[in-house]
């Protein structure tokens, strides 16, 4: 009876899922790890940032299957839930667009207003200009313009899989996945490399605290984008997605392409307006 119910309107009762708590528990026990790391307080922190991070893959992993057991087997993602999901991930990159905002306010706070009258501390921080004297900035034509090249390519060959999978193209489909993600993983190292030979710190002072919380949270999204990709590249392997039932695809697409604007900003703000400020002085 409860069954023949259920089938009587188009949404999806989801059951109950150990996923949510033990997500919180393992993001806790790594939050927890990488506070203690980044302060030394014991020999031990590592592993405990080590066991967080690889309960929240596992947790990915599980909620993920049974996601996508809902959608490919249990046929719940009707129409009329899709439209649901679709405003849930409309919704949540609406709330990332803020959070990177955040990150701009307090960019252009400091670098629009090095030498405010009432602000006599950070004259003094700053020596009234902006990038501080002493901080040798990133020439945004070598590894930036190159990374910038990288993701824009990348959100063409999305743009490519997801076409391909509109037209019955699964091979269009995979080597366009496989393409993306070599391009993400391949920004992420070419970042990696960039911070590595960095000319200032995150610690010290306020240029380096603001380039590294933007441009690494910007880089934290890269690397759960390609993951997102790479989950999609298994499932068209697998022979999922059709043409008219993508969505984990689709929502794959949306983040991507909010990564790439996004990189867009970082690049034209705090690269190329950074670089251009310290050569004025």
């Amino acid at each position: 009876m409860a069954e023949a119910h259920a089938k009587q309107h188009d949404y999806h009762l989801v059951d109950p899922s150990p996923w949510p708590a033990l997500g919180s528990l393992a993001a806790f026990v790594m939050a927890v790890g990488a506070i203690f790391w980044m302060h030394n307080s014991f020999a031990a922190a590592p592993w405990v940032f080590a066991v967080g991070a690889a309960g929240v893959l596992a947790v990915m992993a599980g909620w993920w299957r049974d996601v996508i057991r809902e959608a490919e087997h249990g046929g719940f993602h009707s129409k009329v839930v899709q439209i649901s999901h679709r405003y849930g991930m409309i919704l949540f990159i609406a709330s990332e667009v803020m959070f990177f905002v955040a990150w701009f306010w307090a960019y252009f706070t400091v670098a629009l207003f090095p030498d405010q009258a009432n602000m006599v501390a950070r004259t003094e921080l700053l020596g009234g200009v902006w990038p501080p004297k002493g901080i040798e900035t990133f020439d945004p034509w070598h590894l930036p313009l190159l990374n910038t090249l990288i993701l824009l390519t990348s959100g063409t060959t999305v743009t490519w899989a997801h076409h391909a999978l509109l037209h019955g193209d699964r091979e269009g489909l995979k080597w366009g996945l496989i393409c993306t993600v070599a391009l993400g993983l391949t920004f992420t190292m070419v970042q990696g490399f960039e911070y590595a030979h960095a000319h200032f710190a995150f610690s010290g002072n306020i240029y380096g605290a603001t380039f590294f919380m933007a441009t690494g949270f910007h880089g934290a999204h890269v690397i759960i984008g390609t993951i997102f990709l790479i989950v999609c590249l298994f499932r068209a392997l697998a022979g999922h997605f059709t043409p008219t039932q993508h969505l984990g695809f689709e929502f794959a697409a949306w983040y991507w392409h909010f990564v790439d604007v996004v990189w867009l900003f970082l690049f034209a703000c705090i690269y190329v307006w950074g670089a251009g400020a310290a050569a004025a002085h």
